[in-house]
């Protein structure tokens, strides 16, 4: 049969019946993941070479080569076989495991050394230092937590030549230098495995230190790490940071410092999905897609999680479900390069066309057992079913707006910028995954050099500013509303990369799904343009983007993304606000992302001291009925923004 033909995961035929009983909001069971894992690992060894020690898919090559490419393909559906084997008590009817055994032979298989009738070398590359061909250090990983998991029905069967072949391999992460990030959890996973089968030594135990030394320099509080040295904070957090030495743990069968901080992060993770299941788009490697469940998978299985088994089985198969409903699997039944389905701007230069496959992360679930909770209890709903909410993350120095009404989930960034602290923060660097002010579950920031979304900056001389460094000014939330706040030097990519001295500080305060967006430049020693942009939604979206002076904006337009977002691949409206600024001065803007048809809360009695550095405003509640307005609010509700401060409080008339 062709390939095109065959269902693919997303197909209810290829999936067992929906179980409104079990899961009213969803349909999806355990039996439901045991489905599309199988699918998946069906859909990629089409492309096996022919010893399989290579699975791989049609596609652009990753700047790591084919070779390279081949391995991830191996490496990645390899952790889905070990979820879906292990998580059955060994039982393996499709006989995932000794396609995995045959390759892991031909990947490790040396010049001279005796195989199988069948069966021919096939080497996989060396495991060089991540600026030299590393990429095999990140594939390693999977490996060798494949090979843990399964180890009475893999590792323990395989011929000692063969053992040893794979230990040599493996070992090279341990002498190659990582990225500095959390590839260093990639040798502290190969290690881990090397001591479970009796072969530790000095090597895994330098490597084990180093990483857990790096993580406890990167952890930040309230169950953040930093991926690396800097304000990169980001998915990594989940499907990295915690996943790989709370599994180790939970391997190991003990409990520490990082189960803990897990159950911490967990807390106000859950509200980063949309009702539809999205998670917030943002930050890099987004085509991993329902990875972005992966903490809270984990914290099912381990026990150590502040969610209801109900709300996080709701929460991991309403994200597998939005993506399977929406294209993400492509004519291969393989989940393309991008979101909904191909997306370049959602793709980095490291990513081959196997990558997509660490959202192999996610099926660590089926490690719980059939009869756990996680699989037998209720459905219940997701946190912003359940209510309206705000809600500060200090650490990254994020808001969390998540309005119930319409399900979405919105996330201003004021703290999460990716820049390490030995780098130059030009223009040239900027990226739109990470620079923008706001991201949400319904919406993807635009393609740079196109119109830009949720962002300030200034036009001096015809050369547009980039926000790349971010400086923290704080984050808080109050019952109904909340703010946080940052401040920037603008840089430029072309002529002078920055005017001395000047700043711009960003504050939001929202309430509902109504936000109050200010910005205060300071020292403009030139005639320059202040640029101030809303949410981009496609063409025909059933959502609309409000962008309202306030307070000191002159003009107003609707630029045009030609390449739309990852959430619609026809052109997207951006609203842009502009003002002529020279020295100082301050700005203040009504934006808003909800349904065509909403109103929520409205704005009066803007008040902007003389020295630009205090403004004072009031939420006022909608006129329309409830269901049409997005607005928590019952009576006015009054906000002074002392910027001098650095404080944002509600006033008391």
């Amino acid at each position: 049969m062709n390939e095109k033909t065959l269902p693919v995961p997303g197909d209810e035929k290829c999936h067992p019946p929906a179980d409104w009983g079990r899961s009213p909001i969803t349909g999806y069971t355990r039996e439901h993941w045991e489905s599309a894992a199988d699918r998946l690992l069906e859909s990629a060894w089409r492309w096996a070479s022919p010893s399989g020690a290579a699975l791989n898919p049609p596609g652009p090559a990753s700047a790591s080569g084919p070779a390279s490419d081949g391995l991830e393909g191996f490496a990645r559906s390899m952790l889905i076989a070990a979820f879906r084997v292990a998580g059955s008590g060994g039982t393996d009817r499709r006989g995932w495991l000794a396609r995995y055994a045959r390759g892991l032979q031909a990947g490790t298989a040396r010049p001279g050394d005796p195989l199988p009738a069948g069966t021919a070398a096939e080497p996989w590359p060396v495991i060089g230092d991540h600026f030299d061909g590393g990429q095999p250090m990140v594939e390693a990983a999977s490996v060798a937590l494949a090979l843990r998991l399964t180890r009475p029905w893999l590792w323990d069967l395989l011929d000692p030549l063969v053992q040893e072949r794979a230990v040599d391999w493996l070992s090279g992460a341990l002498r190659a230098v990582p990225a500095p990030n959390n590839w260093y959890l990639f040798p502290y996973t190969v290690a881990g495995f090397l001591e479970s089968v009796g072969r530790g030594s000095e090597e895994t135990r330098a490597a084990r230190r180093r990483a857990l030394a790096l993580l406890e320099g990167w952890y930040g509080g309230d169950g953040w790490y930093a991926d690396g040295e800097g304000r990169a904070f980001d998915q990594y957090n989940g499907w990295a940071m915690h996943f790989y030495p709370v599994l180790d743990a939970w391997m190991d069968g003990r409990t520490d410092v990082h189960v803990d901080r897990l159950e911490t992060f967990l807390a106000r993770f859950r509200y980063q999905f949309g009702s539809d299941g999205a998670p917030v788009y943002m930050g890099r490697s987004m085509t991993y897609r329902w990875a972005a469940g992966t903490a809270i998978a984990v914290g099912a299985l381990t026990g150590r999680t502040p969610i209801s088994p109900g709300q996080s089985r709701r929460l991991l198969s309403g994200s597998l479900r939005y993506f399977l409903e929406r294209g993400a699997l492509n004519e291969h039944g393989l989940p393309s390069l991008g979101w909904h389905g191909e997306h370049a701007p959602t793709v980095q230069d490291y990513s081959g066309p196997a990558s997509p496959l660490w959202a192999a992360k996610a099926f660590v679930c089926l490690l719980a057992p059939r009869d756990s909770a996680l699989w037998t209890a209720t459905e219940e709903l997701a946190p912003v079913e359940r209510e309206s909410r705000m809600l500060a993350d200090p650490v990254p120095n994020f808001l969390i707006q998540a309005t119930a009404d319409d399900g979405i989930v919105r996330l201003h960034n004021h703290g999460s910028d990716k820049v390490r602290p030995y780098q130059e923060a030009g223009a040239a660097g900027a990226d739109p995954l990470y620079a923008r002010l706001a991201y949400s579950s319904a919406t993807g920031p635009t393609r740079a050099g196109e119109p830009e979304d949720n962002h300030v900056g200034v036009n001096w001389r015809g050369n547009r500013s980039a926000r790349r460094r971010i400086h923290p000014i704080g984050a808080a939330d109050h019952g109904c509303w909340g703010w946080a706040a940052s401040w920037h030097r603008p840089v430029f990519a072309t002529g002078s990369t920055s005017i001395p001295g000047m700043t711009v500080e960003s504050y939001v305060v929202a309430c509902g799904s109504t936000e109050v967006r200010i910005q205060r430049v300071r020292g403009a020693l030139y005639d320059v343009v202040l640029e101030c942009s809303g949410w981009a939604v496609p063409q025909g979206s059933a959502l609309e983007s409000t962008l309202e002076n306030l307070q000191g904006f002159v003009s107003r337009e609707t630029a045009v993304a030609p390449s739309g977002t990852a959430f619609g691949a026809g052109p997207a409206a951006v609203p842009r606000l502009t003002a002529p600024v020279r020295g100082d001065g301050t700005f203040v803007a009504r934006a808003r992302l909800a349904p065509h048809g909403t109103r929520g809360a409205g704005i009066e009695d803007v008040e902007v001291s003389a020295d630009g550095a205090r403004v004072r405003f009031r939420f006022v509640p909608s006129s329309a009925p409830p269901e049409r307005s997005g607005d928590p609010l019952n009576a006015p509700l009054s906000i002074v923004v002392d910027m001098a401060q650095q404080t944002v409080q509600e006033a008391r008339r």
